[in-house]
């Protein structure tokens, strides 16, 4: 009997989606500490309880990446995605946009 496909697909798209947010955090030089939930089970319950009701799945736990600034839930995959394609990542993630940036101009003009 062979393994189902699916099963290792779920691990990999996971897996892309946590390299593609550290990717732009590094790139950008936002600092962050990346935690681990599959091998520390303190890390999982803290993602888990901190996840706020209504951001949850209707069925069991939510999937990583799970955004956090310190404690304060920013998001998930979804959600940074979608900053990203809006210029608005450094908001998402509670930032100050950096001087000179796409973000940081754009926020200029919805103040002007």
């Amino acid at each position: 009997m062979h393994d189902c496909p699916i099963r290792h697909l779920v691990p990999l798209v996971i897996k892309k989606k946590q390299q593609d947010v550290l990717g732009f955090l590094e790139a950008n030089k936002i600092g962050f500490e990346e935690k681990d939930i599959a091998a520390n089970e303190e890390n999982r319950k803290w993602m888990r309880e901190n996840v706020p009701e209504n951001s949850r799945p209707a069925t069991g736990y939510p999937l990583p990446p799970q955004i956090f600034n310190e404690s304060q839930y920013r998001g998930d995959y979804d959600a940074f995605f979608e900053a990203r394609e809006n210029n608005a990542v450094y908001a998402f993630l509670g930032l100050k946009a950096p001087p000179g940036s796409k973000e940081a101009e754009a926020q200029a003009n919805q103040q002007a």
